[in-house]
Protein backbone atom coordinates (compact mmCIF):
# COMPACT_ATOMS: atom_id res chain seq x y z
CA UNK A 1 0.00 0.00 0.00
CA UNK A 2 2.91 2.61 1.06
CA UNK A 3 4.48 1.60 -2.53
CA UNK A 4 1.67 2.39 -4.66
CA UNK A 5 1.01 5.88 -2.87
CA UNK A 6 4.85 6.32 -3.45
CA UNK A 7 4.23 5.82 -7.12
CA UNK A 8 0.95 7.57 -7.75
CA UNK A 9 2.08 10.63 -5.93
CA UNK A 10 3.21 13.34 -8.51
CA UNK A 11 5.45 14.65 -6.33
CA UNK A 12 6.99 11.40 -5.26
CA UNK A 13 7.27 10.09 -9.28
CA UNK A 14 8.96 13.65 -10.53
CA UNK A 15 11.83 13.00 -7.49
CA UNK A 16 12.08 9.52 -8.22
CA UNK A 17 12.43 10.39 -12.14
CA UNK A 18 14.60 13.33 -12.07
CA UNK A 19 16.83 11.35 -9.91
CA UNK A 20 16.73 8.50 -12.58
CA UNK A 21 17.90 11.14 -15.07
CA UNK A 22 20.50 12.72 -13.90
CA UNK A 23 21.99 8.91 -12.48
CA UNK A 24 21.65 8.22 -16.26
CA UNK A 25 23.25 11.13 -17.26
CA UNK A 26 26.00 10.60 -15.05
CA UNK A 27 26.03 6.58 -15.93
CA UNK A 28 26.71 7.65 -19.77
CA UNK A 29 29.60 10.61 -18.47
CA UNK A 30 31.37 7.88 -16.99
CA UNK A 31 31.21 5.26 -20.20
CA UNK A 32 32.51 8.21 -22.16
CA UNK A 33 35.56 9.44 -19.48
CA UNK A 34 36.37 5.18 -19.49
CA UNK A 35 36.64 5.10 -23.04
CA UNK A 36 38.88 7.89 -23.11
CA UNK A 37 40.67 6.60 -20.12
CA UNK A 38 40.03 9.65 -18.21
CA UNK A 39 41.64 9.56 -14.10
CA UNK A 40 40.14 9.31 -11.68
CA UNK A 41 39.82 12.69 -10.38
CA UNK A 42 37.87 13.10 -13.67
CA UNK A 43 35.17 11.21 -12.13
CA UNK A 44 34.88 13.15 -9.20
CA UNK A 45 34.03 16.14 -11.29
CA UNK A 46 31.41 14.42 -13.31
CA UNK A 47 29.37 12.95 -10.36
CA UNK A 48 29.52 16.18 -8.52
CA UNK A 49 28.18 18.06 -12.11
CA UNK A 50 25.45 15.51 -11.98
CA UNK A 51 24.82 16.22 -8.44
CA UNK A 52 24.79 20.15 -9.05
CA UNK A 53 22.60 19.57 -12.24
CA UNK A 54 20.16 17.30 -10.30
CA UNK A 55 19.38 20.49 -7.69
CA UNK A 56 19.32 23.04 -10.16
CA UNK A 57 16.99 21.41 -12.22
CA UNK A 58 14.32 20.95 -9.08
CA UNK A 59 13.93 24.89 -9.54
CA UNK A 60 12.32 24.52 -12.77
CA UNK A 61 9.08 22.43 -11.39
CA UNK A 62 7.66 25.33 -9.46
CA UNK A 63 8.55 27.61 -12.60
CA UNK A 64 6.84 25.08 -15.05
CA UNK A 65 3.88 24.27 -12.59
CA UNK A 66 3.51 28.11 -12.53
CA UNK A 67 3.05 28.63 -16.30
CA UNK A 68 1.45 24.94 -17.13
CA UNK A 69 -1.90 26.42 -18.09
CA UNK A 70 -0.96 29.11 -19.84
CA UNK A 71 -0.75 30.13 -23.39
CA UNK A 72 1.83 27.99 -25.28
CA UNK A 73 3.93 31.46 -26.03
CA UNK A 74 4.26 31.43 -22.24
CA UNK A 75 5.66 28.23 -22.12
CA UNK A 76 8.23 27.93 -24.66
CA UNK A 77 9.32 31.35 -23.21
CA UNK A 78 9.77 29.76 -19.66
CA UNK A 79 11.37 27.02 -21.22
CA UNK A 80 14.08 29.15 -23.11
CA UNK A 81 15.15 31.72 -20.03
CA UNK A 82 14.16 28.89 -17.43
CA UNK A 83 16.79 26.51 -19.36
CA UNK A 84 19.00 28.74 -19.74
CA UNK A 85 19.06 30.61 -16.39
CA UNK A 86 19.59 27.04 -14.79
CA UNK A 87 22.35 26.67 -17.13
CA UNK A 88 24.02 29.74 -15.79
CA UNK A 89 23.55 28.54 -12.13
CA UNK A 90 25.52 25.43 -12.90
CA UNK A 91 27.91 25.90 -15.48
CA UNK A 92 29.93 28.01 -13.22
CA UNK A 93 30.57 26.00 -10.04
CA UNK A 94 30.89 22.90 -12.01
CA UNK A 95 33.82 24.92 -14.07
CA UNK A 96 35.38 25.82 -11.01
CA UNK A 97 35.46 22.30 -9.87
CA UNK A 98 36.84 21.01 -13.15
CA UNK A 99 39.80 23.48 -12.73
CA UNK A 100 40.07 22.90 -9.28
CA UNK A 101 40.16 19.44 -9.40
CA UNK A 102 40.91 18.11 -12.58
CA UNK A 103 42.84 20.79 -14.31
CA UNK A 104 44.74 21.57 -10.68
CA UNK A 105 47.03 24.96 -10.76
CA UNK A 106 45.41 26.05 -14.49
CA UNK A 107 43.15 28.92 -14.23
CA UNK A 108 40.79 30.06 -17.52
CA UNK A 109 42.42 33.15 -18.97
CA UNK A 110 39.18 35.48 -19.31
CA UNK A 111 36.47 34.95 -16.87
CA UNK A 112 34.46 33.52 -20.14
CA UNK A 113 35.78 30.55 -19.19
CA UNK A 114 33.58 29.81 -15.93
CA UNK A 115 31.10 29.60 -18.49
CA UNK A 116 32.77 27.26 -21.05
CA UNK A 117 30.54 24.34 -22.24
CA UNK A 118 27.22 26.53 -21.61
CA UNK A 119 26.07 25.51 -24.69
CA UNK A 120 25.73 22.06 -23.99
CA UNK A 121 24.94 22.47 -20.37
CA UNK A 122 21.85 24.42 -21.96
CA UNK A 123 20.84 21.42 -24.50
CA UNK A 124 20.77 19.17 -21.63
CA UNK A 125 18.13 21.61 -19.51
CA UNK A 126 16.11 21.97 -22.89
CA UNK A 127 15.91 18.23 -23.14
CA UNK A 128 14.91 18.02 -19.29
CA UNK A 129 12.43 20.87 -20.24
CA UNK A 130 11.20 18.80 -22.65
CA UNK A 131 10.75 15.21 -20.75
CA UNK A 132 9.25 17.46 -18.17
CA UNK A 133 6.02 18.37 -20.03
CA UNK A 134 6.25 15.54 -22.25
CA UNK A 135 5.97 13.05 -19.26
CA UNK A 136 3.12 15.41 -17.71
CA UNK A 137 1.00 16.00 -20.65
CA UNK A 138 1.00 12.14 -20.93
CA UNK A 139 -0.13 11.62 -17.41
CA UNK A 140 -2.61 14.52 -17.65
CA UNK A 141 -4.03 12.26 -20.76
CA UNK A 142 -3.93 8.78 -18.76
CA UNK A 143 -6.39 10.76 -15.93
CA UNK A 144 -8.18 12.46 -18.15
CA UNK A 145 -8.79 8.90 -20.32
CA UNK A 146 -9.27 6.92 -16.78
CA UNK A 147 -12.14 10.22 -15.81
CA UNK A 148 -13.55 9.13 -19.11
CA UNK A 149 -13.72 5.45 -17.94
CA UNK A 150 -15.16 6.11 -15.01
CA UNK A 151 -18.01 8.00 -16.09
CA UNK A 152 -18.44 5.33 -18.78
CA UNK A 153 -18.52 2.78 -15.83
CA UNK A 154 -21.03 4.45 -13.43
CA UNK A 155 -23.40 5.59 -16.89
CA UNK A 156 -23.22 1.70 -17.72
CA UNK A 157 -23.92 0.67 -14.28
CA UNK A 158 -26.95 3.54 -13.56
CA UNK A 159 -28.08 2.06 -17.45
CA UNK A 160 -28.15 -1.40 -15.92
CA UNK A 161 -29.65 -0.50 -12.55
CA UNK A 162 -32.49 1.03 -14.16
CA UNK A 163 -33.11 -1.78 -16.22
CA UNK A 164 -32.82 -4.15 -13.89
CA UNK A 165 -35.23 -2.33 -11.67
CA UNK A 166 -37.90 -1.73 -14.58
CA UNK A 167 -38.57 -5.12 -14.18
CA UNK A 168 -39.90 -4.74 -10.63
CA UNK A 169 -42.89 -2.12 -11.57
CA UNK A 170 -43.64 -4.02 -14.86
CA UNK A 171 -43.91 -7.35 -12.74
CA UNK A 172 -45.93 -5.77 -9.76
CA UNK A 173 -48.96 -4.46 -12.09
CA UNK A 174 -49.45 -7.78 -13.37
CA UNK A 175 -49.30 -9.76 -9.79
CA UNK A 176 -51.15 -7.19 -8.12
CA UNK A 177 -53.85 -7.02 -10.84
CA UNK A 178 -54.32 -11.04 -10.56
CA UNK A 179 -54.34 -10.61 -6.99
CA UNK A 180 -57.58 -8.14 -7.24
CA UNK A 181 -59.39 -10.26 -9.61
CA UNK A 182 -58.92 -13.06 -6.94
CA UNK A 183 -60.34 -10.49 -4.24
CA UNK A 184 -63.01 -9.80 -6.38
CA UNK A 185 -64.03 -13.48 -7.18
CA UNK A 186 -64.08 -14.23 -3.38
CA UNK A 187 -60.88 -16.07 -3.81
CA UNK A 188 -59.35 -14.77 -0.68
CA UNK A 189 -57.12 -17.80 0.79
CA UNK A 190 -55.38 -18.05 -2.66
CA UNK A 191 -55.27 -14.24 -2.93
CA UNK A 192 -53.59 -14.15 0.38
CA UNK A 193 -51.25 -17.03 -0.75
CA UNK A 194 -50.31 -15.05 -3.96
CA UNK A 195 -49.62 -12.04 -1.81
CA UNK A 196 -47.21 -14.59 1.14
CA UNK A 197 -45.64 -15.52 -2.16
CA UNK A 198 -44.84 -12.23 -3.94
CA UNK A 199 -43.17 -10.88 -0.18
CA UNK A 200 -40.71 -13.76 -0.80
CA UNK A 201 -40.04 -13.09 -4.47
CA UNK A 202 -39.54 -9.43 -4.19
CA UNK A 203 -37.35 -9.59 -0.48
CA UNK A 204 -35.16 -12.61 -2.76
CA UNK A 205 -35.09 -10.10 -5.89
CA UNK A 206 -34.16 -6.76 -3.96
CA UNK A 207 -31.91 -8.27 -1.57
CA UNK A 208 -30.17 -9.12 -4.67
CA UNK A 209 -27.35 -6.85 -6.56
CA UNK A 210 -28.45 -5.48 -9.60
CA UNK A 211 -24.70 -5.73 -11.08
CA UNK A 212 -23.72 -9.31 -9.42
CA UNK A 213 -24.12 -12.16 -11.78
CA UNK A 214 -25.82 -14.91 -10.22
CA UNK A 215 -25.68 -18.74 -11.63
CA UNK A 216 -28.36 -20.33 -13.35
CA UNK A 217 -28.88 -22.80 -10.82
CA UNK A 218 -29.76 -19.53 -8.44
CA UNK A 219 -31.53 -17.94 -11.18
CA UNK A 220 -33.55 -20.97 -11.20
CA UNK A 221 -34.44 -20.76 -7.82
CA UNK A 222 -35.92 -17.11 -7.95
CA UNK A 223 -37.76 -17.81 -11.61
CA UNK A 224 -39.25 -20.51 -9.14
CA UNK A 225 -39.94 -18.11 -6.59
CA UNK A 226 -42.19 -16.28 -9.51
CA UNK A 227 -43.40 -19.21 -10.79
CA UNK A 228 -44.88 -20.12 -7.32
CA UNK A 229 -47.02 -17.11 -7.69
CA UNK A 230 -48.54 -17.66 -10.90
CA UNK A 231 -48.88 -21.65 -9.46
CA UNK A 232 -51.99 -19.62 -8.08
CA UNK A 233 -53.23 -18.56 -10.72
CA UNK A 234 -53.00 -20.93 -13.26
CA UNK A 235 -53.48 -24.02 -10.87
CA UNK A 236 -52.44 -26.93 -13.47
CA UNK A 237 -53.20 -25.35 -16.46
CA UNK A 238 -49.37 -23.81 -16.36
CA UNK A 239 -47.13 -26.89 -16.69
CA UNK A 240 -43.06 -26.02 -16.11
CA UNK A 241 -40.58 -28.28 -18.25
CA UNK A 242 -36.72 -27.52 -17.20
CA UNK A 243 -33.69 -29.47 -18.84
CA UNK A 244 -30.69 -28.16 -17.57
CA UNK A 245 -27.30 -29.79 -18.06
CA UNK A 246 -25.37 -30.32 -14.48
CA UNK A 247 -22.76 -27.78 -16.24
CA UNK A 248 -24.58 -25.04 -17.56
CA UNK A 249 -26.21 -25.04 -13.49
CA UNK A 250 -22.64 -23.36 -12.47
CA UNK A 251 -22.84 -20.98 -15.36
CA UNK A 252 -22.89 -16.86 -14.43
CA UNK A 253 -26.11 -14.69 -15.91
CA UNK A 254 -27.20 -12.09 -15.31
CA UNK A 255 -29.49 -11.84 -11.72
CA UNK A 256 -33.50 -12.05 -12.66
CA UNK A 257 -32.96 -12.23 -16.40
CA UNK A 258 -35.49 -15.52 -17.13
CA UNK A 259 -38.32 -14.45 -15.14
CA UNK A 260 -39.47 -11.52 -17.37
CA UNK A 261 -39.48 -14.03 -20.44
CA UNK A 262 -41.13 -16.94 -18.72
CA UNK A 263 -43.76 -13.99 -17.60
CA UNK A 264 -43.82 -12.79 -21.61
CA UNK A 265 -44.97 -16.25 -22.18
CA UNK A 266 -47.61 -16.98 -19.34
CA UNK A 267 -49.24 -13.98 -20.16
CA UNK A 268 -49.57 -13.97 -24.02
CA UNK A 269 -49.65 -18.31 -24.28
CA UNK A 270 -50.30 -19.35 -21.16
CA UNK A 271 -53.06 -16.69 -19.98
CA UNK A 272 -54.86 -16.78 -23.30
CA UNK A 273 -55.67 -20.23 -23.59
CA UNK A 274 -58.47 -22.74 -22.19
CA UNK A 275 -56.13 -25.59 -21.32
CA UNK A 276 -53.36 -23.47 -20.47
CA UNK A 277 -49.75 -24.53 -21.96
CA UNK A 278 -46.56 -25.49 -21.32
CA UNK A 279 -43.17 -23.96 -20.66
CA UNK A 280 -39.96 -25.16 -21.61
CA UNK A 281 -36.73 -23.96 -20.43
CA UNK A 282 -33.44 -25.97 -21.76
CA UNK A 283 -29.57 -25.22 -20.83
CA UNK A 284 -26.38 -26.42 -22.10
CA UNK A 285 -22.71 -25.63 -22.92
CA UNK A 286 -21.25 -25.92 -25.89
CA UNK A 287 -18.29 -24.88 -27.38
CA UNK A 288 -17.18 -22.57 -23.98
CA UNK A 289 -20.59 -20.92 -24.75
CA UNK A 290 -24.31 -21.28 -22.61
CA UNK A 291 -27.28 -21.80 -24.73
CA UNK A 292 -30.41 -21.00 -23.09
CA UNK A 293 -33.66 -21.97 -24.66
CA UNK A 294 -37.20 -21.03 -23.87
CA UNK A 295 -40.27 -22.33 -26.00
CA UNK A 296 -43.46 -22.60 -24.93
CA UNK A 297 -46.99 -23.92 -26.77
CA UNK A 298 -49.18 -21.09 -27.13
CA UNK A 299 -49.87 -19.17 -30.40
CA UNK A 300 -47.20 -17.37 -31.50
CA UNK A 301 -47.12 -14.41 -33.12
CA UNK A 302 -46.33 -12.54 -36.25
CA UNK A 303 -42.62 -11.00 -35.85
CA UNK A 304 -41.63 -8.30 -37.46
CA UNK A 305 -38.20 -8.53 -38.78
CA UNK A 306 -37.26 -11.17 -36.08
CA UNK A 307 -38.57 -8.37 -33.30
CA UNK A 308 -41.83 -8.21 -31.42
CA UNK A 309 -44.32 -5.72 -32.50
CA UNK A 310 -44.85 -2.91 -30.45
CA UNK A 311 -46.51 -2.59 -27.15
CA UNK A 312 -45.70 -6.63 -27.17
CA UNK A 313 -43.13 -8.26 -24.50
CA UNK A 314 -41.53 -5.38 -22.14
CA UNK A 315 -40.10 -7.67 -20.49
CA UNK A 316 -38.42 -9.15 -23.75
CA UNK A 317 -37.24 -5.59 -25.02
CA UNK A 318 -35.51 -4.98 -21.42
CA UNK A 319 -33.71 -8.47 -21.26
CA UNK A 320 -32.32 -7.85 -24.78
CA UNK A 321 -31.37 -4.23 -23.63
CA UNK A 322 -29.78 -5.52 -20.59
CA UNK A 323 -27.78 -7.92 -22.38
CA UNK A 324 -26.68 -5.93 -25.13
CA UNK A 325 -25.38 -3.75 -22.35
CA UNK A 326 -23.41 -6.43 -20.27
CA UNK A 327 -21.91 -8.42 -23.53
CA UNK A 328 -22.07 -6.24 -26.70
CA UNK A 329 -21.72 -8.03 -29.47
CA UNK A 330 -20.25 -11.12 -27.58
CA UNK A 331 -24.15 -12.67 -27.01
CA UNK A 332 -26.81 -13.66 -29.60
CA UNK A 333 -30.70 -13.10 -28.43
CA UNK A 334 -33.03 -14.79 -31.32
CA UNK A 335 -36.70 -14.81 -31.29
CA UNK A 336 -38.79 -17.23 -33.69
CA UNK A 337 -41.80 -19.12 -34.06
CA UNK A 338 -41.79 -23.19 -33.66
CA UNK A 339 -44.15 -25.76 -35.49
CA UNK A 340 -46.64 -26.61 -35.01
CA UNK A 341 -47.43 -23.85 -32.77
CA UNK A 342 -45.17 -21.55 -30.09
CA UNK A 343 -42.45 -18.86 -30.00
CA UNK A 344 -39.30 -19.44 -28.85
CA UNK A 345 -36.37 -17.20 -27.57
CA UNK A 346 -33.03 -18.78 -27.92
CA UNK A 347 -29.92 -16.90 -26.16
CA UNK A 348 -26.59 -17.18 -26.61
CA UNK A 349 -23.80 -16.10 -23.61
CA UNK A 350 -20.10 -16.52 -22.89
CA UNK A 351 -19.23 -19.01 -20.61
CA UNK A 352 -18.50 -18.05 -17.88
CA UNK A 353 -18.30 -19.56 -13.63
Amino acid sequence: MHHEKLFTNSKHQFIILNIAGWAGYCLSSYVGAFYWDKPITYYWVLFIGSVLGLIVSFALRPIYRLVWDASLATRVTAVIFGSYVCSLIWVVPYNLIYWELYKHSYRPDTWSGYFWGISNVYYIFICWSCLYFGIKFYQGMQEASQRVLKANALAHEAQLKMLRYQLNPHFLFNTLNAISTLVLENQGERANEMVSRLSNFLRYSLDNDPMQKVTLEQEITTLNLYLGIEKVRFEERLELNFQIEPKAEKALIPSLILQPLVENSIKYAIAKSENGGVVNLNAKVFANELLLELRDNGPGVELIDGHLPNGRGVGVKNTKDRLKELYNDKHSFVISNVEPNGLQISIRLPYET
